[in-house]
């Protein structure tokens, strides 16, 4: 129940972040709704797709695309505000990637999957709905961009899934996978931590 709690709150802040995305491209109220349903439930409709477990979440419960997709609306008269929230909106953005990387390998392990598949799972869940929010604004992903986010959904996943593994208690290693992947995250943003950049500018002509 915690955790589908720390879910909703999840596809919501997702959602206005996508809307707000969506602002930034000039794109119509159509385009800012389908982008907050698209980012918010992505990560998990691609994991579901490449495990062949369905039905989808939002097509099992309808009301997950009400939420986004007028979330995501509700975006548009509220915007002139959020700007005050940004410190808010990193932390539940940084909430978030933890919490669908559980709920996504909790899927995988639910489905008897290999280890590695458990891990890739979290990391789909957590990442891929804001690497099609990006694809579609027409901007490099965040993920490719230095940013720690697919090492902390990584890192989260395998704390979690050794811990598992190891026989320990599932409440137990949820909160310490949760917590040591939410401190990675906030560090990184605090301290501006990021992975190494592949530079190359010789011409090959």
């Amino acid at each position: 129940m915690f955790l589908h709690s720390l879910y909703l709150i999840a596809i919501i802040v997702e959602a206005i972040t996508a809307a707000l995305a969506a602002g930034r491209r000039n794109m119509d109220w159509v385009g800012v709704c389908t982008l907050g349903c698209v980012t918010a439930l992505g990560g998990g409709s691609v994991r579901d797709v490449l495990l062949g477990n369905h039905p989808l979440a939002w097509v099992e419960h309808p009301f997950y695309l009400l939420i986004t997709g007028g979330t995501a609306l509700l975006t548009i008269f509220i915007s002139r505000f959020l700007h005050h929230l940004r410190k808010l909106f990193l932390f539940l953005d940084a909430v978030g990637l933890v919490v669908f990387t559980l709920i996504g390998c909790n899927v995988a392990i639910t489905l008897t999957m290999p280890f590695i598949i458990i891990i890739a799972s979290g990391m789909i869940t957590g990442c891929v709905g804001g690497v099609l929010r990006d694809i579609l604004c027409a901007d490099i992903p965040l993920l490719f961009r230095q940013e720690l986010y697919a090492v902390v959904s990584a890192l989260t996943g395998l704390i979690y899934t050794v811990g598992l593994c190891a026989g320990l208690n599932n409440e137990l290693m949820m909160t310490l996978a949760m917590s040591s992947g939410l401190a990675l995250r906030l560090m990184a943003l605090r301290f501006g931590w990021g992975m190494p950049k592949f530079i190359y500018t010789k011409n090959l002509h």
